[in-house]
């Protein structure tokens, strides 16, 4: 049998960082390239989450941290249990919530401002894999939304949650804005804009 001697062993220097999981994007980007030039892929980068039982003063802080506007809520099993914005937490979800249940704002939690998964909306990998950049600002721009949902399908068949697009993102690659107007989807939303 063959002997292996040790390897050297060295003190850990202060302030040592850890390295993550990278995605390189193309700085620039047209409207003609393929989509997948502006998706965070959870292939290549790890999605931030946050658990739902949280305060949404304390998702705001990891949001700052992480330098992102959008965190995916999840389970202890690792499921997806819906998403929370930026928007949400400092528009009139957090307001309403805090008002309407007569409690402070750091009592607020994630799971009452989130998006749940039952009304979350996804556009398949599949679909991605044609599409260009148009197309993805076109989907944003027509749901009236700052983000989309990228899923592809496990071994099993069962939706696992593939990827993220950004405006912020696709501003930044594009080089000039990307203006979506938030839609009110349910007839709860259109009431409480009017209130």
């Amino acid at each position: 049998m063959r002997q292996y001697s040790a390897l050297p062993n060295r003190p850990l220097q202060p302030r040592t960082g850890v390295h993550g999981p990278s995605q390189v994007l193309p700085p620039r980007v047209t409207l003609d390239d393929p989509a997948l030039a502006v998706m965070t892929d959870f292939q290549k980068v790890t999605a931030f989450t946050i658990d739902p039982d949280v305060s949404v003063d304390t998702a705001a802080r990891v949001m700052r941290r992480r330098n992102v506007h959008l965190l995916l809520v999840m389970s202890g099993e690792s499921h997806v249990l819906g998403i929370i914005t930026s928007n949400d937490l400092l528009g009139e979800k957090t307001l309403q919530c805090i008002s309407s249940r007569g409690i402070a704002r750091a009592d607020a939690l994630v799971r009452v401002i989130m998006t749940p998964e039952s009304r979350l909306e996804v556009i398949s990998l599949d679909d991605v894999m044609y599409a260009h950049v148009g197309h993805v600002v076109a989907t944003l721009k027509a749901k009236g939304r700052q983000h989309a949902t990228v899923v592809d399908e496990d071994a099993s068949g069962h939706q696992i949650l593939r990827g993220l697009f950004s405006c912020s993102q696709i501003a930044r690659q594009l080089g000039e804005p990307v203006e979506t107007i938030e839609i009110a989807q349910t007839f709860a939303e259109i009431s409480a804009a009017l209130k």
